[in-house]
């Protein structure tokens, strides 16, 4: 009775595995499609990686002078324009220094004054006695030392205005110094980053190490957007290309731009991935706020049909094949293809409008003649 039982058991399963063998043969392949349709398609080249948006003005400023910080009249976000004070180091010591020589330059000036006036009394004198010297009226060595004493008035007003150039060249050595202990802003923007604070010392940078900015200025009324392309697909990138721009911060949204520059050398940052560095600026950014650092990918536009017959790229096998989904079944066609990207192919012979070519290529079993279905 156990073998009995046992060879019934082993029949039931020997007959259970080829009941599905054989309905597993004869399911259809359940697929994706989608319909031949008519739409734009573009030529494109993307970055390898990750752009950045970057401002066209931004300003990492310290101080050219090392000191302790006296004056800090900004914040973070604050917005400043061209030439306002940022931060003002310790300069009592310059500015007593220039209230003195401001206050000579002044003496001078006064110096100046009367030397020129007696020397102009002086030569008026001199003058009048050489008319009476002609009427011999006074004696010849007399009319010789007042003009003697005239040349020697007006050689002490032109040295009393020479010192005046000196004075006023020393008001503007103690105004250079002054100046380097104010760091102003470059441009109209906003403070992005301070590093500092009242009573910290700061030191300039040494000669090849960089170190922190103290002020840092970013101008957000520009920006564009700076992307690695494959050095392959660099050659064909020219400036003027349309491009369009999208960022993780603006899903389900794209920008119009142009290509402003590509760079003229190749990264070799990466060994097996070599690269050229292309800018883009956005045409027209509308209402978003685009701020420096955001990543961004830029799709460069090197060429673009307008209405033409397309299917999504991810439907083509092996380049030109395409599966067409015909009363029940998959049937593998040629097709003759244009211009295509990432999302959409151009089609210019092989395919009609309407028809359903499968885009779910990679399902298991899926051949030429076989049963599927539409999920």
């Amino acid at each position: 009775m156990k073998w009995r039982a046992l060879a019934v058991l082993v029949g039931l399963v020997a007959a259970g595995v080829a009941i599905a063998l054989w309905v597993g043969r004869t399911q259809p392949i359940v697929v994706d499609l989608a319909e031949v349709g008519r739409g734009p398609v573009a030529e494109t080249v993307t970055n390898t990686r990750a752009g950045t948006v970057k401002a066209c003005q931004r300003a990492k400023l310290a101080p050219p002078a090392g000191g302790q910080i006296a004056r800090l009249p900004v914040k973070k976000g604050d917005q400043v324009e061209k030439d306002q004070v940022l931060l003002e180091l310790w300069n009592d010591d310059i500015r007593a220094e220039l209230a003195v020589v401001e206050q000579d330059a002044g003496a001078a000036q006064a110096r100046r004054d009367e030397a020129c006036v007696a020397a102009k009394v002086a030569r008026q004198e001199s003058n009048r006695l050489a008319r009476l010297v002609e009427r011999k009226l006074v004696s010849v060595e007399l009319a010789e030392r007042a003009d003697g004493e005239a040349d020697s008035r007006e050689a002490a007003c032109r040295a009393a205005a020479a010192q005046i150039r000196v004075s006023q060249a020393r008001i503007d050595a103690a105004r250079a110094r002054l100046e380097r202990t104010l760091l102003r802003a470059p441009f109209a923007g906003t403070v992005a980053e301070i590093n500092g604070e009242l009573g910290e010392f700061v030191t300039p940078s040494p000669v090849g190490i960089p170190t922190p900015p103290a002020v840092d200025v970013v101008d957000n009324s520009c920006i564009y957007i700076t992307a690695p392309i494959d050095e392959v697909d660099a050659p064909r990138v020219r400036e003027g290309m349309p491009a369009r721009v999208t960022l993780d911060a603006f899903k389900d949204r794209s920008f119009p731009a142009h290509v402003r520059r590509v760079a003229p050398y190749v990264l070799d940052t990466e060994k097996q991935a070599r690269t050229v560095e292309v800018e883009a600026e956005i045409d027209d950014r509308g209402d978003a706020l685009l701020l420096p650092g955001y990543s961004a990918d830029v799709e460069v536009i090197l060429a673009e049909h307008a209405d033409v017959l397309r299917i999504p790229t991810r439907a083509l096998v092996e380049g030109r094949r395409v599966y067409v989904l015909e009363e029940g079944r998959a049937r593998a066609r040629e097709i003759e293809t244009g211009l295509g990207n990432w999302e959409y192919t151009e089609v210019t012979q092989g395919l009609e409008a309407g028809q359903r070519v499968i885009v779910s290529i990679d399902r298991e079993g899926l051949a030429d003649g076989v049963a599927a279905v539409a999920k």
